[in-house]
């Protein structure tokens, strides 16, 4: 028997009371306090250091019961079936040990005539609805899974769920489960209207659906228009259906709202298709789906192969990998950019986050730092949505190690020596060394990047290793390198120099617009780059404007004129200019550059946009950036007066309202083809 450590079981009692506050706030107050991925994260951590240490098994274990004790404020029923959880897959890997599992009890060498039901996962509150003459007579919550909430006259305001069956046998008691949801467009507009009238909005759908749920006025459940899925059928001792798949097509047939995309599908490499298509589609449905759930169809089979304490052995959910994770923090380190900016970084023990393994997540600054109170060994939350560079969202407190301490930020640049400064009114922390070899590196990474002059193969190890050998020392030498002097550098082959050098010289031409931005002038991103470079059309016609000339420009503020100005007075930056010159870089614009950006200025110039719905690719604020510094407007509601509406995933009520009003719609993609 393995010895438990005090380390251990120190993280043990931490977890155990983690996850005993996170069941309170989410079944007795409806109020959740960390995401559902976090929770399984933590339980699983529990569950695995006790299935190793099984001497730290207690009774009151989160892991030992499903759920808390209900609120008095509704009426409490036993469930007359329980309400069972579903086991959780993370992972296709831990789909097909599932597989092996039932397979293994039921006795089956070959799956060749059994098949699966895949039903989309609904991020909401489980209702229990039951029905005695046909009639619907009771509605409950959830609950622990033995025992829920009455909450049928709430229930009965539901649309989607029928108040009366059309039943054979008028005597039958049924009893009918599924997922109340709130649509996205109807969640959008919940807190827009509670928005008006000083409330705080819901922080997602499944929040705004448990707290509709409890309210005591069946009215206000009724304005939130909440919708249902059925997806499980209990029916008495004669039930005639011989499947899940007919049970859902009986819901159907009478008057249930039942999931258009589930699937019968024949192998477990059907079910792997369908999961990994919605795991993508997903974001283009109207309502939240947090997983697909897994169901063998046949019923004799599921029957035969029963439950555990807690789940079906039949059915599992698989869900999408996570956006936010738990891990622990390992160390802390300070990273140096080509402005000179200090950015702390958290390494972490990897975890899967957004289909990819994440080890460093950014501190952001020496404020952020402190708010969060990290200390090294601290249980995190860690967030990265699509192309976000992953961030330590927060710390979990009560997880803290034993001793430990804060982490300070240096006082001196870690790659230069010298004394770093804050200056007044910033957040971020600089090493302002002109010559420290980190903001060279930073400098040459950025000046080669897609957005800037998208140079094929100079990555950063190669600027590293031709930073370290002293073959460049500023941008310009970049273009004086040549395959011979390349190649005495390790690891560098003939053709391989030649192929760089080749790439850099075609770097030449590169219009102005994009070298501007490649100079990695502060606040200068590609935005106000192609701004800049529309009204001042050669480096030398910029490095004259003054302040209140730049500050002029629309887009342009006073803090992006003074960087500018302030970066072409520094001699330095002068002779670069020069050197860039001479080797035939691009520092003014093409006579036809300049038509197409009237071009493009006119179509926007004083055009009202809205903007709805998740964009592909670009945030809000940045789609609002791009047409505001061509001259657009962007409002926050569509009318009449409205141009363009700029759609991304999920339109809601601003895209209805705009094809009722026949306002022009404009995708991602044809507003980047037009600023391009």
């Amino acid at each position: 028997m393995k010895v438990v450590i005090p380390e251990i079981q120190q993280r043990v009692t931490k977890l155990r009371q983690q996850l005993q506050k996170a069941n309170y706030a989410y079944y007795v107050l409806d109020n959740p306090i960390i995401e559902d991925s976090i929770y399984d994260q933590l339980y699983r951590e529990l569950q695995n250091i006790e299935s190793q240490h099984p001497l730290l098994i207690t009774p009151d274990s989160p892991t030992q019961r499903v759920g808390e004790k209900l609120t008095s404020q509704f009426i409490s029923i036993p469930h007359h079936i329980p309400l069972y959880s579903l086991e959780n897959a993370f992972s296709l890997d831990e789909l097909k040990k599932w597989q092996e599992r039932w397979q293994s009890r039921y006795g089956v060498i070959n799956n060749k005539n059994i098949d699966y039901v895949c039903e989309l996962k609904i991020d909401g509150a489980a209702l229990a609805l039951t029905y005695k003459n046909g009639l619907l007579i009771k509605g409950l919550t959830r609950g622990d899974g033995k025992t829920g909430e009455d909450i049928t006259q709430n229930v009965r305001t539901i649309r989607s769920i029928p108040l009366k069956l059309a039943l054979d046998d008028s005597s039958t008691i049924v009893e009918i489960r599924g997922e109340a949801f709130l649509p996205l467009d109807e969640f959008e507009r919940l807190n827009v209207e509670r928005g008006e009238v000083k409330e705080s909005p819901f922080a997602n759908p499944r929040n705004a659906v448990a707290g509709t749920l409890r309210q005591l006025d069946p009215k206000v459940v009724n304005q939130r228009r909440l919708q249902f899925f059925a997806y499980t059928l209990h029916l008495p001792q004669n039930n005639p259906l011989n499947s899940q798949w007919e049970s859902l097509e009986w819901l159907k047939n009478q008057g249930f709202l039942v999931n258009p995309h589930r699937q019968l599908c024949p192998s477990l490499e059907a079910v792997v298709n369908y999961f990994r298509h919605w795991e993508t589609a997903r974001h283009y449905l109207p309502y939240i789906t947090d997983g697909v759930v897994v169901k063998l169809n046949n019923f004799r089979l599921q029957k035969q192969l029963g439950f555990t304490k807690k789940f079906p052995r039949w059915a599992i959910a698989l869900k999408y990998p996570a956006e936010e994770s738990i891990t622990i923090v390992k160390d802390i380190i300070v990273n140096v950019g080509r402005t000179g900016a200090v950015t702390p970084v958290a390494l972490m023990e990897p975890v899967h986050l957004g289909g990819t393994i994440v080890r460093r997540a950014t501190l952001h600054n020496h404020d952020r730092l402190t708010e969060l109170n990290v200390h090294v060994g601290d249980t995190v939350i860690i967030r990265k949505a699509g192309e976000i560079i992953p961030e330590v969202l927060r710390v979990l407190p009560e997880l803290h190690p034993l001793h430990s301490e804060p982490y300070k930020m240096p006082s001196h640049c870690p790659e230069c020596g010298s004394m770093l400064v804050r200056p007044l009114g910033e957040a971020v922390t600089r090493c302002i060394y002109i010559s420290c070899p980190a903001v060279l590196r930073g400098s040459l990474v950025h000046w080669a990047s897609r957005d800037a002059l998208d140079i094929q193969g100079l990555g950063e190890k190669i600027i590293i290793l031709l930073v370290n050998n002293g073959l460049v020392k500023s941008i310009a030498d970049l273009y004086y390198l040549t395959p011979e002097n390349m190649t005495t550098l390790d690891r560098i082959g003939q053709k391989y120099a030649c192929n760089l050098v080749a790439a850099i010289n075609n770097s030449k031409k590169q219009p102005w617009a994009r070298v501007l931005y490649g100079l990695g002038i502060r606040y200068v991103g590609s935005v106000t780059a192609k701004l800049l470079a529309n009204n001042f059309h050669s480096a030398e016609q910029l490095s004259r404007v003054s302040v209140a000339s730049l500050s002029s420009v629309y887009g342009v503020g006073e803090k992006i004129a003074k960087s500018i100005y302030d970066w072409f007075n520094i001699p330095k930056n002068t002779t670069l200019i020069k050197r860039l010159e001479e080797v035939g870089i691009q520092l003014k614009t093409s006579y036809n550059s300049i038509e197409k950006t009237a071009s493009i200025r006119q179509f926007f110039l004083n055009k009202i946009f809205v903007i709805t719905g998740k964009l592909p690719t670009l945030t809000r604020s940045k789609a609002k950036d791009l047409i505001e510094k061509e001259g657009g407007k962007v409002t926050g509601s569509v009318s009449r007066n409205t141009d363009y509406l700029l759609i991304g995933e999920n339109g809601g009520l601003k895209l209805k309202k705009a094809r009722i009003l026949k306002v022009n719609l404009l995708t991602e993609k044809e507003l980047l083809n037009l600023l391009e």
